[in-house]
């Protein structure tokens, strides 16, 4: 008989995982979908297809019907609390896997009142963005019993996760140690990121040179963070991609294990104090990302990104940021005789320049006009004689015409004061 899977926590790890479980997971039954919000489990259930889900209301009955529990929630004290509920049960026999980022001591703990009751326990927790579980692209970290292990990566390797770092027959602390040091990467990404675009902002360099930078040499989460930052990203969700509140316990614990091994960590406390920031500023929405506003704010900047305007419109994956700073390097100085919303337009630039460009290049028109005469010419008079001449004059000369026509648009279109300069346009070769 297949066994019965009941998955506990929908935030935004949660969600994507379970769904994994659902299209992946090859299970003859539901999944049951455990949150303390009935209404979070309720919608989430609704986007699954039709009898692949089941709510469960009370965390009780659905420990009574599974055979293996996931779990996947916030903090140390919310799982404390959830294995307390679930171990007044009868649970033995179940296998317990646990994919929160906790404390390595925490862990340990919740797997020996779990095996005393006599199931079976698996630390697994992952790396990756609530993107990446969305697409199934995370990395599980599991350990434990070798025999347990191996029946956990059933639900990771190719359902919930790319790759598994195996850590059988080690203790259950060390799925914890490797996960909570590894969020530090995070961590100290996010800072010097944010130092990194506010002190090119404020040295002249501009954020268009650092973003650019990080897409070619590092990429991956570098580049998308680097976007988020500059887009304005960090403060534009309701519901924060990686909260504040989850990386400053991420940062605690982290700081915690450091200190009892006699190591400090400067950069991640660094980090910690932004974030602090960040929540001061912007209160339970507050995104990780946010610590570049804590860190503009500091530098005597705007605690929001002013480039959000311009990165929404010219960034995607491939493309860079442009920022304000570097905006500022264009003259503004004629524009008094636009109108209002042009002039106040991230992408506008100053007239008079542009008019001058024209003029200066005006020649070139012109004699792309004088060319095209010419081959019109050639076209009429060596046309191959027969009954086809006409046609072969018309169309020669038709192709010809277009060809003009579309290269005078594009080479005028370069010029106008609504295109914003681009790296070996025309245009950048006038206004530098």
């Amino acid at each position: 008989m297949a066994p019965t899977l009941l998955w506990i926590g929908l935030g935004n790890m949660g969600r994507g995982m379970s769904k994994n479980i659902v299209e992946k997971g090859n299970l003859e039954g539901p999944l049951l979908l455990y949150n303390r919000s009935v209404k979070r489990t309720t919608d989430f259930s609704a986007t699954l297809p039709n009898g692949k889900t089941e709510v469960i209301e009370s965390l009780a009955d659905g420990v009574a019907r599974a055979d293996i529990i996931f779990s996947c929630i916030a903090n140390d004290e919310a799982v404390q609390e959830t294995y307390k509920t679930m171990l007044e049960s009868d649970v033995k026999g179940k296998f317990f896997i646990e994919s929160s980022t906790i404390h390595p001591e925490t862990t340990e703990a919740i797997a020996k009142d779990v095996i005393a009751k006599g199931a079976e326990f698996v630390a697994a927790p992952v790396f990756g963005a609530p993107e990446m579980a969305e697409a199934g692209q995370l990395v599980g970290v599991l350990a434990g019993p070798a025999a347990s292990v191996t029946k956990a990566k059933a639900w990771f390797q190719g359902v919930t996760s790319k790759g598994v770092i195996d850590l059988s027959d080690k203790p259950y602390s060390k799925a914890l140690t490797l996960k909570v040091l590894g969020n530090t990467f995070i961590l100290n990404m996010a800072e010097q990121l944010a130092e990194a675009h506010v002190a090119a902002e404020k040295t002249g360099l501009g954020t268009e040179a650092i973003h650019q930078f990080v897409q070619s040499v590092f990429g991956g989460p570098y580049a998308a963070y680097s976007e988020r930052m500059l887009s304005g990203d960090y403060y534009k969700h309701d519901e924060p991609l990686f909260a504040v509140e989850l990386a400053r316990k991420d940062a605690r614990h982290a700081m915690s294990l450091a200190k009892s091994a006699g190591v400090q960590l400067r950069n991640v406390e660094a980090a910690d104090a932004h974030l602090a920031m960040a929540f001061e500023h912007v209160g339970p929405s507050a995104d990780m990302a946010g610590i570049y506003g804590a860190v503009r704010k500091e530098s005597g900047l705007d605690l929001l990104s002013q480039s959000s305007d311009a990165t929404n419109l010219a960034t995607s994956s491939q493309s860079s940021t442009t920022s304000t700073l570097e905006k500022a390097h264009y003259p503004r100085n004629s524009l008094n005789h636009f109108p209002k919303s042009i002039r106040q337009s991230s992408c506008r630039q100053d007239n008079t320049q542009t008019s001058t460009a024209i003029m200066a290049q005006g020649y070139a028109v012109f004699i792309g006009l004088a060319v095209i005469a010419v081959l019109c010419v050639a076209s009429w008079f060596f046309a191959p004689k027969g009954e086809n001449q006409v046609l072969w004059r018309s169309s020669a000369i038709l192709a010809i015409v277009s060809c003009y026509l579309m290269w005078a648009i594009t080479f005028l279109a370069q010029l106008h004061p609504l295109i914003a300069p681009r790296k070996g346009g025309i245009r950048e070769e006038y206004l530098d």
